[in-house]
Parts: C-alpha cells; structure tokens; sequence
C-alpha cells in the first residue's frame, strides 16, 4: 500500500484537469479509506449518499442504483469550480443521513472513496481510478476491528451477517466491471 502512493501521485501530477480527481473502490475492508487518507485530505465517500437504510430491504441497502451518485457527481463539479460544497453526513451508527458539512478543497487533489466509487454516474467527473483488493480474511478482520471498537455500532454477530450477506455480494455482482475500470490495482494484505 505503502509504493501506491507515490506511484498515485505522480499520475494525478500529468492530469490536466485541476484540482485532479481519484476515484478509489474496492470491497469492503480493503482499505480504501486508509489509501484515500494517505493521498488527500478532501475526501467524499460514496457512503454518504447511500439511502436511509430503513426505506429498503436489507439486501438492497448498498446497491448503487439506491445511492444517489447523481448528486455525488455534482458535489465533485462544485467541488472543481468553488473549491466548496456541502456534502450529506450519513451515520454508520443509525444508517441513514444526519444532516450536511461544508467540504473544502485543500490542495490540489479530490478522493472519491467507496465501494462504488467507479459507478458509470461517475466516470466523466474521475480522472484516475485505484482498486484496493484484499484476501476475504483480512477484510473480514478489519471489520471486525471496527466493530468490536464500537465505531461502526451493529456489533460483531450483525456486522458478520451483513458482510456475506450484502456488502460481499454487492461488490462481487459489478466486481468484474470495476477491475476492468481501474488505472491500478492496489494489494493490501
């Protein structure tokens, strides 16, 4: 993960588009929020424009057609333009959206980190694209992690149910697609 970085940002230093746009997906646990930590601090995920998670059924919850990336699309335009805008806050603890914070660009780089961070809603606004993969254990790991920290909230039995139940599938179902619109593929074991 470490040798990504550098690599990353020498290939967002030949855009021509500024402030440059990296998008970063992969499953969950992969490590996609580190990696996008490392490389900027404006970072928009596309969780925050996931559903309220109490209007649909369990295992459409993650889907992208639920999210609205429409408006994530134009969060990274004003974003572009302003170098401001104001993005949902959506809860890991009560899964649903709590209310908005003001995003400011700081430096020359926006991260777009999410599972579905590479979604068709988002490609002409992206102008690199990094996919994070990790072994099923070590993804299953670190979500644990979170959860028994308490930063997540479901607790280990729910989150374990979640993970094979819908986050996994719902990544591996456009899996195929997003390898196939990657620039680079990132090992974090």
């Amino acid at each position: 993960m470490a040798d990504a970085v550098p690599e990353i940002r020498a290939l967002v230093e030949r855009s021509t588009r500024r402030p440059a746009v990296v998008a970063i997906s992969g499953p969950v646990g992969s490590g996609k929020s580190t990696l996008a930590a490392r490389l900027s601090p404006c970072i928009i995920q596309t969780d925050a424009y996931l559903p309220d998670y109490h209007t649909l059924p369990e295992h459409e919850r993650d889907l992208p057609e639920h999210a609205d990336l429409c408006l994530l699309a134009a969060h990274i335009d004003q974003l572009r333009s302003t170098h401001a805008a104001r993005i949902p806050i959506w809860s890991f603890h009560s899964h649903q959206r709590e209310g908005w914070q003001d995003l400011r660009l700081t430096g020359k780089l926006i991260v777009v980190e999410g599972i579905h961070a590479f979604d068709e809603r988002l490609s002409a606004h992206v102008d690199l694209t990094v996919l994070v993969e990790a072994s099923r254990e070590k993804r299953w790991a670190r979500w644990q992690a979170l959860e028994l920290s308490g930063t997540r909230g479901w607790g280990v039995e729910k989150a374990r149910a979640y993970f094979e139940s819908v986050a996994e599938p719902t990544f591996h179902a456009r899996a195929d697609l997003y390898l196939e619109r990657a620039s680079i593929v990132v090992i974090n074991e």
